[in-house]
């Protein structure tokens, strides 16, 4: 059971339409706002004139470039700027909209009949009917088939006044699709209960499935139950540090209504530092949308997931949740703005994501507007790069996941990790499982080694260019797979993402009487991999003394190659073919509908290969015994 919560595409889908033959040569347009899907085949005619719109006109700000360039410099270790961070209030000073500019906005948006329901340093937001909507934005609104249902969206590309070209980002809320849930659902109960079924192994080869067949010429070892902190802390060189006075935040949608009891029992079971009082905070939205659409009791394991690693790795550290009110980019950049203009923390784990194909330039660009922002007041953000491996069995298209694409943030990818007896770090393949399940006759493996399941997320972009701080590491055959000038390669950096060899996590579940009982499961994903390297960059500021790391890419790179810092992950560690027996119960919970044993082989992930040195599956490798030490003063 990997953690794989997709973010459902926002309001705006991929496509960049060229400036519509009706445009007036007086107003700009903002590319990428009429969706793919809104083709003329498609087309249903105008919507109704007294139909209701609600958007949100993002701000660019008064000097993006600048912001960039700052970004770029105080993240830069051979930089004369490094580490010269700026306080929330100065970076919106120096780089936020003006009042000017803000007053412009707004009073062309209520000159066209628009109502201003919120202004905020990053976006001002309006509702008022289609015919308003449409003199705003220069484009007519239309009815289009979607699939079965239909949605409204902009005939043209949304533009605005030439005068307001480098006040204004993007328009998001203009198409509706979809849009079902109303802003007062209440959070639904946890999800149905699921257990793992045994027997494991309790450290990475401890039982061996001897009455099972081989695989690769040997028996193979069950599955371990699920790694926990002292595990974990011991493989990545953690050593003494805690992260002691360092903030992270987590952001996910919605919120568990059971997360500070199931991360408190958790902890004293496993051995983990209990949470002192207020070591644990949460900031919420006052109401919470699209809950059926999003699956929201699904993102309660999200963030028990990414909050109790965080914990089992950075014990002391201190852990803020940020929930957003869905899964929609609007709410999510909602979340990772409150941390930025709060200044919340200064390490941000980030286990979700959407597929390349589904973000536009300029969502992009307000997503990376964030990301910069936070880069010059020392905040870095780390995102997985997802569980689909290269993304074609999901989509039928090689690509990767976004926000991981963006040159601003630490993608984070996935191995399957080795943990042996008296916590000693054996070794990691990259994360790619392929599994074959056993024969009737209980004498082979059926297809083996079977079909692929889930990997680690990585590749090459199509839309980001190659940063700075990878050239010279990352192989030009990846960086310049998809263009001769070259472009960005997902992930940065890696650490435990494979199910077959995951972590143990307690969550309050749902159980088949309808009851709600804590219980634990073991996990996996990049969702795992994210707040565990975002716990090792706690410790590792504990270790340069407590100064922020900031972005963390260009210090990353600058240490590889360095020794003992990075293990090298390739996936075949060991000369000869990995694999684990897992047992599965047949309803997810009990052994009452049978037992379903399977075997999955490591290291085989879709068309990624994770090889000597970078590669796209694990970056430049997970943390090693030198990595935290690296930070400190020497």
């Amino acid at each position: 059971m990997a953690a794989t919560l997709p973010m459902i595409a926002g309001a705006l889908a991929l496509g960049i339409p060229a400036a519509h033959a009706a445009d007036s040569p007086a107003r700009n347009v903002l590319k990428g706002t009429k969706p793919l899907w809104a083709t003329a085949k498609a087309d249903k005619g105008a919507a109704s004139n007294s139909a209701q719109v609600k958007a949100r006109v993002y701000l660019a700000g008064k000097d993006a470039a600048g912001l960039a360039a700052y970004a770029k410099a105080v993240s830069d270790p051979s930089s004369p700027l490094y580490g010269k961070y700026l306080s929330a209030k100065k970076a919106q000073a120096r780089f936020g909209a003006t009042k000017a500019q803000v007053t412009a906005v707004k009073s062309w948006l209520t000159s066209a009949g628009l109502k201003v329901t919120e202004v905020t340093s990053h976006y001002v937001a309006v509702s008022g009917d289609v015919a308003a909507a449409e003199k705003a934005f220069g484009t007519q609104l239309h009815n289009f088939a979607k699939g079965s249902k239909t949605y409204r969206a902009p005939a043209q590309s949304a533009s605005v006044p030439q005068g307001l070209k480098g006040a204004i980002l993007t328009v998001t809320g203009l198409d509706n699709a979809p849009h079902k849930a109303n802003h007062d659902d209440q959070l639904p109960p946890p999800d149905a209960v699921f257990k793992n079924a045994g027997p494991f192994s309790s450290y990475y080869g401890s039982n061996v499935a001897s009455t099972l067949p081989s695989a690769y010429g040997h028996k193979i070892p069950y599955a371990v139950k699920g790694y926990t902190g002292k595990q974990l802390r011991a493989a990545y060189g953690a050593g003494s540090y805690t992260g002691k006075g360092v903030r992270i935040a987590i952001t996910d949608a919605y919120a568990s209504p059971t997360i500070a009891y199931d991360a408190g029992k958790y902890a004293v079971k496993h051995g983990d530092a209990a949470w002192k009082t207020s070591q644990l905070h949460q900031v919420l939205p006052k109401n919470y949308t699209k809950t059926d659409e999003c699956g929201a009791a699904g993102w309660y394991g999200e963030e028990t997931l990414d909050v109790e690693a965080v914990h089992a790795v950075a014990p002391k550290a201190d852990v803020t949740y940020v929930g957003a009110a869905s899964c929609y980019d609007d709410d999510l950049l909602d979340s990772l703005s409150k941390i930025v203009d709060n200044h919340l923390a200064d390490i941000v784990s980030n286990s979700w994501g959407d597929i390349e194909a589904n973000q536009t330039p300029d969502l992009a660009a307000a997503y990376d507007q964030v990301f910069q922002l936070g880069a010059v007041q020392g905040i870095g953000f780390y995102f997985s790069s997802g569980d689909n491996g290269d993304e074609v069995a999901n989509t039928g298209t090689k690509q990767v996941d976004t926000p991981a694409n963006s040159a601003w943030v630490t993608a984070v990818g996935g191995t399957s990790l080795a943990v042996g007896k008296g916590d000693k770090y054996l070794w990691e393949t990259g994360w790619g499982t392929e599994k074959a399940s056993l024969a009737t006759d209980g004498k082979s493996w059926t297809g083996f080694p079977g079909a692929f399941t889930s990997g680690a997320g990585g590749g090459t972009s199509k839309t980001v260019a190659e940063p700075y701080y990878q050239k010279g590491v990352v192989p030009d055959a990846l960086a310049k797979a998809n263009n001769a000038s070259g472009n960005r390669v997902v992930p940065d950096v890696s650490a435990i993402a494979d199910p077959n060899t995951g972590f143990l996590v307690g969550q309050t579940q749902t159980f088949p009487n309808g009851s709600q009982q804590y219980s634990e499961y073991r996990i996996g994903g990049t969702s795992l991999a994210a707040p565990v390297i975002a716990a090792v960059q706690a410790l590792a500021q504990e270790a340069r003394g407590g100064k922020a790391i900031g972005f963390a890419n260009p210090t990353i790179y600058a240490k590889y190659g360095k020794k003992g810092v990075f293990h090298d992950v390739t996936d075949n560690p060991t000369g000869s073919g990995l694999a684990v027996a897992r047992v599965d119960f047949a309803n997810g919970y009990s052994a009452a509908d049978g037992l379903l044993y399977s075997v999955r082989s490591l290291g085989k992930d879709s068309s990624l290969t994770a090889v000597k040195g970078y590669d796209d599956v694990t970056g430049v490798g997970s943390p090693a015994a030198g990595y935290v030490n690296s930070y400190r003063k020497h």
